[in-house]
């Protein structure tokens, strides 16, 4: 597993699970798979109601809780500074852990910069390893950057082949915030499983289209997130460190971005 550090001194895997829509005892049996074959990486968010499920699986995988990293998301309706507070408290107690490595604030809400100063107390406190923001575009970060106290260190974003968000991750570069692709498979909107161009790049490697995806964002300097609950396929997708793109091949990925989003986030 490759690493990155975060403007915080943080390391955080560039590659992990993601659980979106994973529920119940999927939920937990997923998790625990996904550790089984090297994941270190969890990323939930107390929108998908799965954190109790993800927090069983991290208890009870046998590996040591400073070897993960666990992410999640605080979102409406705890739209202030008390809320986020309390909010908090729940995400660890559901997760029943001592300490979350990153939280984020799931949307650009009205209210972002006083719930993230609670966030900043609870990092603070060690509560929080390191806080963050997710599916905030350009215009929204930079002004959320010009007015917060400690910038994030992560941005989580739609990004895939269709919607490269090289933009926005060029800015947030300059402020010193990594960019983490969401939905890189498109979640099934597109069928990037049977791209030609994907296809044919992964013919010269040995590789699958999902792999030549995955491998694209981690040569960009993206953390990715994709989901699965297939143990097939989380082996594939975590097989992707034994390659290399060149500049050639990166060139005509990059040519697919259609710069539209998929998720109704324009």
């Amino acid at each position: 597993m490759e690493h990155i550090i975060l403007n915080n001194k943080k390391k955080m895997p560039v590659l992990g699970l993601g659980t979106w829509t994973l529920r119940g005892s999927q939920c937990e049996e997923t998790v625990r798979t996904a550790i089984d074959c090297g994941y270190r990486l969890i990323d939930t968010a107390q929108m998908y109601e799965n954190e109790r499920e993800v927090g069983n699986a991290v208890k009870s995988c046998g590996v040591p809780r400073e070897e993960l990293f666990i992410t999640t998301k605080i979102c409406s309706p705890n739209n202030s500074y008390e809320l986020t507070k309390a909010a908090i408290n729940k995400s660890l107690q559901d997760l029943q852990v001592e300490y979350i490595d990153l939280m984020l604030i799931h949307e650009p809400y009205e209210e972002a910069l006083e719930m993230y100063g609670a966030m900043k107390e609870a990092y603070d406190e060690g509560k929080l390893g390191a806080i963050g923001i997710s599916n905030f575009n350009q215009k929204e970060y930079k002004e959320f950057c010009n007015k917060c106290e400690i910038i994030p260190v992560v941005n989580q974003v739609e990004a895939h082949i269709f919607r490269g968000q090289k933009e926005l991750q060029e800015l947030m570069k300059g402020y010193g915030t990594y960019m983490e692709a969401w939905s890189p498979f498109t979640a099934g909107k597109k069928d990037v499983f049977h791209q030609e161009t994907l296809l044919a790049i992964g013919e010269r490697h040995g590789k699958t289209a999902a792999q030549v995806i995955l491998r694209y964002f981690v040569q960009r300097g993206c953390i990715v997130i994709p989901k699965s609950s297939k143990q097939e396929r989380l082996i594939e997708n975590i097989s992707i460190f034994d390659f290399q793109l060149d500049q050639e091949e990166m060139k005509k990925i990059e040519a697919l971005d259609e710069k539209t989003s998929l998720f109704g986030w324009d």
